[in-house]
């Protein structure tokens, strides 16, 4: 590759990938899909040597999903939720009530609940409470100071003052920025994304920290486990320790039936030296800067925290590392020195972890909706709503709130699209509008209220995020870019196409057919 190759597209390590039937049914990704297919012939055919003991096996099966039954309703857990479990559980007696037992039971991942739970008790202190912060916010707001005092009290997310923070509107602009900060870094740089993809993007994204890397940098990188199957190959971590880069995957995928699989690391953070930081939907892959066109441009945004705020990204991202390591190392990153900064509001970046009964992302847009008075305006590439939150964007709206939300025009999964409009009709009946983002693909994760509060992260409104992910996000109030964040939801909503009752399902029969079916399964999905 020459220099000039190298400054354009980057550093990569694969070859272009091959594609089609063969590549794939030899691939890892076939090798886990025939031994994960053996496993479940295997369940089935014990379950098959069960079935032949019939009188014991039906009555056992009934006394077993009895019990499952009177157990879920007796669970703390989302009522639509529990609806699910009820029509599996009737739909087959014996095996809906054993995989809802499989599932509860937390078999996969019993281990990492409990490291991440003692990670996250290890860690409560490690961050400075910031009084004078939490106090300046309960005179201006004592609802949201409420809602900073209950997220930090969820694990370690103070509320600070004098944070920069910049917005972007694109994923385009966020690369051009990160790429500029990456250079400036001179102790340690830490990467954690649900996707990293080869390609001009990442590429660029490497190249440096390959020279920082081989500075004396401490690089870090962990992505989700999942990736191994799409974008990148099982030895990537060894590739990168060549160039003098840590990396590790989160929870990589091994073919055991599990539940495992369903907590997946759909994080996007990125620090530098503990005092600048990166957060929002915007994944290490080039469709994410429009350089590859997949459902028609990608609508995107991001934040950049200048300031001691970054250090709660340290935290999370240290958190995630350290679930693997002994012994753990939190302090000498998280107390790294920070350059004083003069800006107004308050900033408070949290985390959301899958394995404990708070939902706290949820929590968080719920407040938002409840305490506006005059307009929250969202963006999400999901909408797959629990009761609970629909709930509070239909009452939202039925106090006068003026609630819009923007959705994809050009969806990138058929059966989310289609379960998205199936709460369409009820959300317009209550006065909430919809849009769809007709250039193509909003993959964006925003909050913004009453031109003084936002949330921008990684939080979708669909039960993987609220319910089965690790997410992260920034929660920001009176800060100087919220009026930037408005302004590009009004231009984002200027190319979009708006949605009444009676186009709902226009041109789209299939979807109409499809949508009430995964209706009963929305929540695993």
């Amino acid at each position: 590759m020459t220099p000039n190759d190298l400054k354009e597209s980057g550093l990569r390590l694969l070859e272009k990938s091959r594609k089609g039937l063969v590549h794939a049914l030899f691939s890892r990704l076939g090798l886990f899909l025939v031994l994960l297919v053996m496993e479940v012939l295997l369940l089935l055919s014990a379950f098959r040597w069960f079935a032949r003991l019939l009188p014991h096996f039906i009555g056992g099966a009934a006394l077993f999903s009895a019990v499952m039954v009177l157990y879920l309703l007796n669970t703390r857990m989302d009522a639509t939720a529990k609806i699910t479990w009820l029509v599996i559980i009737m739909a087959a007696p014996g095996a809906g009530a054993l995989l809802f037992w499989l599932v509860r039971s937390d078999l996969g991942h019993r281990a990492e609940k409990a490291r991440v739970a003692e990670l996250i008790d290890l860690t409560r202190g490690t961050l400075p409470p910031q009084p004078e912060a939490l106090a300046a916010l309960e005179k201006e707001n004592p609802g949201a100071a409420a809602l900073a005092r209950y997220v930090d009290g969820n694990g370690c997310h103070p509320v600070y003052q004098n944070i920069e923070v910049t917005y972007f509107a694109l994923g385009e602009e966020k690369w051009e920025r990160l790429l500029a900060e990456l250079e400036q870094a001179e102790k340690f740089i830490f990467l954690e994304y649900f996707i990293i993809d080869e390609g001009v993007m990442w590429g660029r994204v490497l190249e440096i920290l390959a020279r920082k890397a081989k500075a004396g940098v401490d690089v870090r990188v962990m992505y989700d486990g999942t990736c191994e199957f799409s974008t990148l190959p099982h030895d990537y971590p060894r590739r990168l320790a060549k160039l003098g880069i840590k990396c590790k995957a989160f929870a990589p995928v091994v073919p055991l039936v599990s539940t495992h699989y369903n907590y997946r690391d759909h994080r996007k953070i990125l620090v530098i030296d503990g005092h600048t930081a990166f957060n929002g939907g915007v994944n290490l892959a080039d469709e994410y800067i429009n350089r590859i066109e997949k459902y028609g441009h990608w609508k995107d945004t991001a934040v950049m925290l200048k300031g001691e705020a970054a250090r709660s990204f340290t935290l999370m991202f240290l958190q995630m590392w350290n679930v693997t390591e002994q012994p753990p190392k939190f302090g000498e990153f998280c107390a790294a020195p920070v350059p004083p900064v003069s800006a107004p509001g308050f900033v408070m970046p949290f985390g959301d972890c899958p394995l404990d009964e708070d939902k706290v992302g949820e929590q968080v847009y719920m407040d938002i909706l409840n305490r506006a008075t005059k307009y929250v305006h969202i963006m999400s590439p999901y909408l797959i709503l629990d009761g609970e939150l629909q709930n509070a964007l239909e009452f939202a709206a039925r106090r006068g709130v003026d609630v819009r939300l923007i959705l994809p025009g050009v969806p990138d999964k058929t059966g989310p699209y289609a379960l998205a409009k199936t709460h369409y009709a009820a959300l317009l009946d209550a006065g909430v509008k919809i849009f769809e983002y007709d250039p193509g693909f909003v993959h964006a994760k925003v909050f913004v209220a009453d031109g003084r509060e936002a949330v921008v992260g990684t939080i979708n409104l669909d039960y993987r995020s609220l319910y089965h992910h690790f997410e992260c996000a920034t929660w920001m109030y009176g800060v100087s870019c919220i009026g930037d964040i408005e302004a590009d939801f009004e231009a984002t909503q200027a190319k979009c196409r708006r949605v009444e009752k009676g186009t709902i399902w226009q041109n789209a029969r299939r979807l109409r057919l499809l949508g009430p079916v995964l209706k009963v399964i929305a929540p695993l999905m």
